[in-house]
């Protein structure tokens, strides 16, 4: 971290040894990307409301958003872990996308959880139902599988073992952001602003995306 002070800038974090990222900055991140979750938690205690506020007169439906919308910013920042990457020419960015989709999916996948056990109380036949009728939890589940098959392979032993089909699989986390701003922009009905910003970032990085590999080409 020392070397962060001294060299400044983007040129110190470049020359950070990769024992402190590990060590130092992993942690950090780690603990950084459990605080929505410890604020979740915590309204559920009824603790700190005064600063972190309630889960309101709805606490189920404020639980599920507060869960499902924190998923949707991760799967986000996740995608934007290679582009930064590239445009800032910092090799131990790369050391964040996994720890970024995994909570990605812890978040998402307690957001599923509160709906299935909480808000559906594990009724089969109405949640088949609200699956095939009602198209933004359509949408809201094909994004969990697609990424229950990502955690599931996230390993680097699964690395080795698909080869070249890992890769196939993990370029599945942009649909997931596609599915995911869909899924919530059909769920806000009325005020589309923040599904708004979010796909206007997904654009954002497809574009980047689709222009790094047509560099790559020419």
């Amino acid at each position: 971290m020392l070397q962060i002070l001294n060299a400044g800038g983007v040129v110190g974090l470049r020359q950070l040894p990769i024992v402190a990222v590990r060590r130092v900055v992993k942690p950090i991140v780690f603990f950084i990307c459990l605080i929505p979750l410890l604020i979740a938690v915590a309204r559920i205690f009824g603790l700190f409301e005064n600063y972190i506020g309630g889960l309101g007169i709805n606490p189920i439906e404020s639980l599920m958003d507060h869960l499902g919308q924190w998923g949707l910013r991760f799967i986000l920042i996740a995608l934007t872990v290679t582009p930064l990457q590239k445009l800032m020419r910092i090799p131990w960015f790369g050391q964040f996308r996994r720890i970024l989709g995994l909570f990605a999916f812890t978040y998402i996948l307690s957001h599923f959880l509160v709906y299935l056990l909480l808000d559906q109380g594990l009724a089969l036949k109405y949640i088949v139902e609200d699956v095939l009728e009602r198209q933004f939890i359509t949408l809201g589940m094909i994004s969990l599988i697609l990424l229950t098959a990502m955690a599931a392979t996230s390993t680097n032993t699964m690395r080795r073992r698909l080869k070249g089909n890992w890769q196939r699989i993990h370029y599945g986390a942009y649909i997931v952001a596609i599915l995911g701003v869909w899924h919530y922009w059909w769920q806000v009905k009325k005020d589309i602003t923040e599904p708004a910003i979010y796909a206007f970032v997904v654009f954002l990085l497809l574009g980047s995306r689709i222009a790094f590999k047509l560099s790559q080409k020419k």
